[in-house]
């Protein structure tokens, strides 16, 4: 599927939309430059299942991991800092992988994870003035 966002609050009802199509256990891959909205899409999807509202959902570039507590839980993870398997296996990723959780994956293209349940990629893209194209795709969508 793809769709056309030309706004922040557009891309963020969209990530509602993309929450409606995964079940726990769930990754979402988020592909794309820097700028290109992944944060954005992720306050939807989280806010959308529950785990926090939308302003509070923070880029986890420099935590590297933030845990929203819901039913389900949530994690979201930036693998954008990281260049090594080594840094990535440090995060300590197996404890999440065992619980029923969506997995939200910023660069999760620089590493081949192996993570349980359905896995669904978002590719965002910039299309002009502030519009994004976006293309979802994986199990069940």
């Amino acid at each position: 599927m793809t769709f056309r966002t030309r706004s922040a609050e557009e891309t963020v009802a969209l990530g509602a939309r993309v929450a409606e199509l995964v079940r726990a256990p769930a990754q979402i891959l988020l592909i794309g430059d820097l700028g290109a909205g992944k944060t954005t899409l992720a306050k939807g999807i989280i806010e959308a299942l529950g785990a926090a509202r939308g302003e509070d959902v923070l880029s986890p570039t420099f935590s590297l991991v933030r845990e929203y507590r819901g039913d389900p839980k949530v994690y979201h993870l930036d693998l954008y800092r990281l260049d090594t398997v080594p840094e990535v296996e440090t995060l300590g990723l197996e404890d999440i992988w065992d619980e029923r959780a969506v997995v939200l994956v910023e660069w999760g293209e620089r590493f081949e994870l192996d993570l349980p349940g359905q896995r669904v990629e978002v590719r965002l893209g910039f299309e002009g003035e502030g519009a994004r194209r976006i293309e979802i795709r994986g199990d069940s969508v």
